[in-house]
C-alpha cells in the first residue's frame, strides 16, 4: 500500500454489527480477534474507555489498499435502529437471531475505505462504478465476521438491506 501523504481515503460502505451492550469487548479481545482472523490486517489508533472496553480504532488492510474504521455506539437510538432491522429481516432471520437482534442495544460500526492513491484523479471523469468493482470486500469481510463471533451479534449490510450470515 502506498503511504504517499497525497493518498486519500474514499469511504465506500458501512456494515453494522448488532449485540448486546453485555457482551461488549475489550480493547484486548477486538484486537486479539482481527489478529487471529489474519496476519495481513494492522491496528492503530486503537481507544478504550476508562474500563478496557473498546471505543474505537483503525484496521488496515495494505494489501488490499483499504482500511476500516470502526467505533462503538450504544443506547436509544441503536435500539430503536435494532427494532426496525428485526422488522426489516424477519424473513431472513431464525427465531434465535431475530429475539437477539431485538434485545441488541449496542453497535459496532465498520466504515470500509479504498485507499485511492493520486493517479485516482486520472479516472475521476470514469464511471464510478468501475472503480467499485476493483475494490476487493476481503478484507472488510475479515473484520466484520471476526466482530460478529467475537460480539455473538448480527451483522448487516444496511446499503443492500442484507444480514449477513
Amino acid at each position: 500500500m502506498s503511504t504517499d501523504i497525497d493518498d486519500q481515503l474514499a469511504w465506500r460502505e458501512t456494515y453494522f454489527v448488532m449485540f448486546n451492550a453485555h457482551d461488549r469487548p475489550t480493547i484486548t479481545q477486538i484486537e486479539g480477534a482481527i489478529a487471529d482472523a489474519s496476519h495481513r490486517l494492522k491496528l492503530e489508533n486503537m481507544i478504550a474507555n476508562d474500563d478496557g472496553l473498546f471505543e474505537s480504532g483503525l484496521v488496515q488492510a495494505p494489501e488490499d489498499n483499504a482500511a476500516m474504521e470502526i467505533s462503538f455506539e450504544m443506547g436509544d437510538s441503536v435500539i430503536e435502529q435494532s427494532a426496525e432491522a428485526a422488522k426489516r429481516f424477519k424473513k431472513q432471520l431464525t427465531g434465535k437471531q431475530l429475539a437477539h437482534l431485538l434485545k441488541a442495544d449496542a453497535r459496532l460500526d465498520i466504515m470500509h475505505f479504498e485507499r485511492m492513491p493520486d493517479v485516482a484523479d486520472e479516472f475521476a471523469d470514469q464511471d464510478e462504478d468501475l472503480l467499485d468493482e476493483a475494490l476487493d470486500p476481503a478484507s472488510l469481510i475479515t473484520v466484520v465476521d471476526a466482530l460478529t463471533r467475537l460480539t455473538k451479534g448480527i451483522a448487516i449490510d444496511p446499503a443492500s438491506g442484507e444480514v449477513m450470515a
